[in-house]
């Protein structure tokens, strides 16, 4: 029991603690003269009918806000009514009756009804309900002042008999123990029946007071039930009156916008325009054709010059990823090899590569039995040629860096032979030089059959002489690396001189037109001896002359000669 006693004072300081800016001065009086549990029913009811005004106040912020808003609305209602401009400055566009202008008159006019409505609804709301809850702001804290005032005497009265009752029965005590000490010393008033008569009388006097505090504390709590009650009925009526002014308002813009929208649902789509299209004589007949982009014409359309001379899919050969992408190419007459994302002009209206072929050597078109259909296009050494940066390798001499080698070379490569031979034979006739492979040269003769036949016995010679896969000779070359190329040029075949190679660019030439063989060093000083010319020197030198054998000196002749020897 006094476990549940303190615990109950300690909850009751602490809300005194919390609330001390909510209540008076004379109730914090009151704390301070009885104990705090024997006045917690008026506190209580103190702070109940504080947060009662609290909870009001904030109502009739809130029913200020919605007149401020419906005020706020009317407004701009009104403003929203004037943006129509009827009649219409757009001299005879539109019907003057019967028509759109008679839709934007009831457009204008409802719209400032609606304003009119909501700025009735925030007088009634200003002028009724927040007054209405202002008014009862007031009892409550008239209410709050009557606990105060009835409890507040009778508190006093209870703290000032217990402090009696506290003094005498402390009387009591000391004249017990003198009693006891000195008895002697006992006078009448000091006697300890005297005393305990006198605190029996206090303790009574005390117990009616509280009593009294108690019955005044039962009539607040019904006065306050009922004072409550009064309080929730009179927020139950304002919301009424709200509501029912709501309704009205609510009920009368709907009946507007559904004139709006009856209005603008009963015009014909077709009346303005059937109106308009009798009274104007130039509008373009419907029955006028199309224009068709495939019929336009305009000088120069057909000039050979725009007309291109080959169009289809390449694949071109990437510098540094080494792979191969195919895109879409057009050979002009003018000489330019250009690359298109697409074929589509909508989708790529600009070449993304271009390739001046008068100004490039065109390499020589893989063998139809070759793995891929490629061939390559060359810059000249001058370095011209190209419109774009080259993103390819170049030719066997760019790549090994031997001297007098060409510029940049790009691979192309088609999906098919007779699509590359197309295409080869279209960039051809517009590049300044091309070149064609070298036949291979067939070996024969009894070193070369013993070669050949090198590991097999006798009874499988015939097979190896046949089977020519082996044949290093034979093998397809690494792409356009290992290939050899001659060139064609474009003279007569009487005027045409020796075959030019790349990679003898920067040699001295003999009297035949061949590179002569030079020696450095201190060999130069040696003897010279002339040897006997080999086969491919023989099938290699021009119709009409002599095979050209370069001479060398008596130490390079020997070990020639033994290598013949084997």
């Amino acid at each position: 029991m006094n476990d549940a006693v303190s615990i109950s004072r300690a909850t009751s300081l602490s809300r005194a603690g919390s609330r001390r800016s909510t209540v008076s001065r004379s109730q914090s009086l009151v704390r301070k003269n009885i104990q705090p549990h024997d006045l917690r029913p008026s506190d209580i009811l103190i702070e109940r009918f504080t947060a009662w005004k609290i909870i009001v106040k904030q109502l009739i912020a809130y029913f200020e806000g919605i007149a401020d808003i419906e005020n706020n609305v009317a407004r701009e209602m009104t403003k929203l009514g004037a943006v129509i401009q009827v009649p219409f400055r757009s001299g005879n566009q539109f019907l003057g009756e019967g028509g759109l202008q008679d839709i934007f008159y009831g457009i204008r006019d409802k719209t400032r009804a609606i304003a009119d409505q909501h700025a009735n609804l925030g007088r009634t709301v200003d002028g009724s309900i927040v007054q209405h809850l202002q008014k009862l702001r007031v009892e409550i804290k008239a209410h709050i002042k009557n606990i105060q005032n009835d409890t507040g005497k009778l508190a006093t009265a209870v703290a000032k008999e217990r402090e009696l009752s506290a003094k005498l029965i402390g009387d009591l005590g000391t004249n017990i123990s003198i009693l006891k000490n000195t008895p002697l010393n006992v006078t009448a008033r000091t006697d300890p029946y005297v005393a305990n008569q006198a605190v029996a009388r206090q303790l009574v006097k005390q117990v009616h007071t509280e009593n009294a505090l108690q019955k005044s504390l039962l009539l607040t709590q019904a006065s306050s039930a009922m004072f409550e009650a009064s309080l929730i009925q009179a927020l139950q009526s304002a919301w009424a009156t709200f509501a029912e002014w709501r309704t009205r308002m609510d009920n009368s813009i709907r009946e507007l916008w559904g004139a709006l929208e009856r209005d603008m649902s009963a015009l014909p789509p077709d009346r303005e325009w059937i109106a308009f299209a009798a009274r104007e004589d130039h509008l373009v007949d419907p029955e006028t054709p199309l224009r068709n982009p495939e019929h336009i014409t305009y000088p120069s359309k057909e000039d050979p010059s725009v007309i291109p001379v080959h169009t289809g899919l390449l694949e071109r050969k990437k510098r540094y990823t080494r792979t191969y992408r195919e895109a879409y190419y057009v050979l002009t007459p003018a000489g330019f090899l250009h690359e298109y994302a697409s074929s589509d002009p909508a989708l790529a209206d600009k070449p993304q590569f271009s390739l001046f072929l008068p100004l490039c050597t065109l390499g020589p078109p893989s063998a139809p039995s070759a793995k891929s259909h490629k061939f390559h296009i060359e810059e000249r050494k001058d370095g011209t040629g190209s419109t774009h940066t080259g993103s390819l390798r170049g030719l066997r001499n760019t790549l090994t860096g031997k001297a007098g080698g060409s510029g940049r070379a790009w691979a192309f490569r088609a999906r098919s032979h007779d699509d590359m031979m197309e295409w080869w034979n279209d960039i051809r006739m517009l590049c300044a030089r091309y070149l064609v492979a070298s036949e291979q040269m067939e070996r024969s003769g009894p070193v070369a059959a013993a070669v050949r036949a090198a590991g097999y016995t006798s009874e499988d010679e015939g097979g190896g002489e046949t089977e020519e896969e082996g044949s290093s000779v034979e093998e397809e070359q690494d792409e356009e690396d290992d290939a050899v190329y001659e060139e064609a040029r474009d003279q007569p075949e009487d005027e045409a001189g020796p075959p030019e190679y790349s990679h003898a660019q920067g040699l001295e030439y003999g009297a035949p037109g061949y590179p002569a063989d030079k020696k450095v060093g201190a060999s130069q000083e040696g003897a010279t001896v002339s040897r006997k010319p080999s086969k491919r020197q023989q099938e290699k030198a021009p119709e009409g002359r002599p095979p050209h054998v370069a001479a060398v000196d008596g130490e390079d002749a020997a070990a020639t000669s033994g290598a013949e020897n084997l």
